[in-house]
């Protein structure tokens, strides 16, 4: 058992000798180039990760500006073809789109006009769904 003890102790002197004598030679070096490369590697996986996360929230932010401009254009596209109705004044009628469900709002002239509209919206491709809003005026 002291024979255990006496090789552990010398283990341990040994160790900080070593240690020490890397460090007041000017050894230590190679040791502080070690860390600095564990460091730079560590910064390395850092980046990678930060630009990952920039880069889905860069395609997240895509995602929702292809859907806004979607949007847009199927508005653009049922006004263009009130406008160019007989039945149907478009000036009159407010068109909202929003992920590809439309509501279709304003006062109109009769029923037909309304249903005139709410068709023509529903013919659009792309649209999920129109929600009538429309108020039949009373004259």
């Amino acid at each position: 058992m002291r024979l255990i003890r006496r090789l552990l102790l010398l283990t341990v002197v040994g160790v900080a000798g070593v240690a020490a004598y890397t460090y007041w030679s000017g050894n230590g070096a190679l040791l502080r180039a070690k860390a600095a490369d564990i460091a730079a590697e560590t910064a390395k996986r850092g980046a990678v990760k930060v630009a990952g996360e920039v880069t889905e929230k860069a395609g997240d932010a895509a995602d929702k500006l292809g859907e806004t401009v979607k949007d847009s254009r199927l508005t653009a596209k049922i006004k263009s073809k009130m406008a160019l109705d007989d039945h149907v004044k478009a000036r009159a009628i407010n068109v909202d789109t929003a992920d590809s469900v439309v509501t279709l709002s304003g006062v109109v002239a009769s029923k037909d006009e309304r249903r005139r509209a709410v068709q023509l919206a529903r013919d659009t491709d792309g649209i999920k769904r129109v929600v009538d809003k429309l108020e039949v005026s009373k004259q």
